[in-house]
């Protein structure tokens, strides 16, 4: 399993950034090797977001990102968000 983690700070509309992101999510848990999916909001920065997006394998999401309609959809994101994306493994888990 990994995690993909995306810090993005909205510059846009924080409705219409969610409204985008909404569809995103809704595409990507449709997808193989999809396990969960985590949305974060920055207490003291409104405008902050993490995402954290559990995969299988880092090839079923590299295979999701590169499709046509993920493309068609994450250019909305652009006039809205910065993204600061990154993709990590587990080193230590406690429940």
């Amino acid at each position: 399993m990994v995690t993909f983690v995306n810090k993005l700070t909205v510059h846009g509309d924080i409705d219409a950034f969610l409204a985008v992101k909404s569809k995103l999510t809704a595409y990507m848990s449709a997808q193989p090797g999809y396990v969960s999916h985590l949305t974060l909001r920055h207490v003291g920065a409104p405008n902050v977001f993490l995402e954290l997006a559990v995969w299988q394998d880092a090839g079923t999401h590299r295979k999701a990102v590169r499709s046509e309609q993920f493309q068609s959809l994450v250019k909305d994101l652009d006039p809205l968000a910065t993204p600061d994306p990154g993709m990590y493994e587990i080193v230590e888990e406690s429940v």
